[in-house]
């Protein structure tokens, strides 16, 4: 596979990630960075010894093919769209846009010109979501009735310096850690059929609790408790809770209950953990960790081993250009990721069940001989 030149807009956190990362799979060569602070581009350029240009350079740098949207929520479309234009393949981070009219727009924009477009999140790809898909898929629980998740806490103010963005239009909990519960949900069971929701906000507004801006009050723009009932087309029917009003809870991550039994499935928003299932006589069994590559500890974080591959998704969209084949991590999955999601905040408000208008198949599954191959 020839390498594919990257071209990194947006130099925050998440940057960092894909830096790092992308040098462990085949056909990723980065070649530029850039961000609206040129001083930021500098900085993360000479981290990892790369280019750093204006973003207006970089969509016309012919050494890079694709450019990889890491600005804010608010940015992806604007930003994706530009790289569409520029005649360059997009992979964003999550969410892929804020409203469906937006994701249609790119949809139609890559199809006139041939160009593919994915989107994070790719953690359904790690070791523990695929070992599970793989129990599911040999009917290991049966039909899978019913299910809950949970992504529970109280929010970014404690520990993020500038947390404004993620209480505005376009984060809160749903679209900021939803995607990856919704996408681990799309991996299992396919398309969603409607969904029903409520939606609260405990707070006003909030105070920064950390860094510079210690004492700060940030207003609260958008719902921080959603509770959602979602309906698939297999049928299934599963509860999501997205709440950053949480100050302790013992809910799991993640419980898919089936004819023959339950399956326990670790947080979505990482690759690896340990996967059980629970039998019809009772019996907790852990799975064994199978070797697949995406689900072995690579890094060490805040006293934890964490499995991250993050950038697996856009190796596998680049093997996909290549193959001529569907990417997993496609521009129709998470635009229905985003309509799921804006369907349970318009269920919110209306109070009403909301009917999803789009819909896509199910990703392929990603064997540990698949993995290994996207790898160098």
């Amino acid at each position: 596979m020839a390498n594919l030149g990257l071209g990194i807009i947006g130099c925050g956190n998440i940057s960092t990630s894909y830096l790092r990362l992308a040098p462990l799979f085949k056909g990723l060569e980065v070649r530029a960075v850039a961000d609206v602070n040129m001083e930021a581009a500098k900085a993360r350029a000479a981290e990892f010894n790369t280019k750093s240009q204006s973003v207006d350079d970089l969509l016309a740098n012919k050494d890079v093919d694709v450019v990889i949207n890491l600005t804010i929520p608010d940015a992806h479309y604007p930003v994706s769209k530009r790289i569409l234009e520029a005649g360059k393949h997009a992979y964003s981070e999550k969410p892929l846009v804020l409203t469906l009219e937006q994701g249609i727009t790119l949809r139609d924009l890559a199809k006139s010109k041939g160009l593919a477009v994915g989107c994070a999140p790719d953690t359904f790809l790690g070791g523990a979501h695929q070992q599970a898909r793989a129990a599911l898929d040999e009917g290991r629980i049966g039909t899978i009735t019913a299910g809950c998740a949970a992504v529970l806490n109280h929010g970014m103010e404690h520990w993020h310096p500038n947390p404004d963005f993620f209480f505005q239009p376009g984060a809160g909990p749903m679209l900021d850690l939803g995607p990856y519960y919704i996408a681990n949900l799309i991996n299992f069971l396919g398309p969603v059929k409607r969904v029903g929701a409520l939606t609260s906000s405990a707070e006003a507004e909030r105070t920064i609790s950390n860094g510079p801006r210690t004492g700060e009050k940030v207003p609260v723009k958008t719902p921080t408790n959603i509770h959602a009932l979602i309906e698939f087309h297999n049928g299934a029917t599963i509860n999501l809770s997205t709440s950053w009003d949480v100050w302790h809870h013992k809910r799991n991550h993640f419980e898919l209950y089936g004819t023959e039994g339950t399956l326990y499935v670790p947080d979505p928003n990482f690759f690896g953990g340990t996967v059980e299932i629970g039998g019809r006589d009772g019996s907790l069994t852990a799975l064994e960790p199978w070797d697949h590559p995406f689900g072995k500890v690579n890094q060490h974080h805040n006293g934890r081993d964490l499995a991250n591959y993050r950038t697996a998704g856009l190796a596998d969209m680049v093997a996909a250009l290549t193959e001529g084949r569907d990417a997993r991590c496609s521009l129709e999955r998470t635009l229905h990721g985003v309509d799921v999601m804006m369907a349970c905040l318009a269920s919110g408000e209306t109070g009403q069940f909301v009917t999803l208008t789009t819909t896509c198949t199910r990703p392929a599954a990603l064997s540990p001989d698949q993995a290994r191959a996207l790898l160098v």
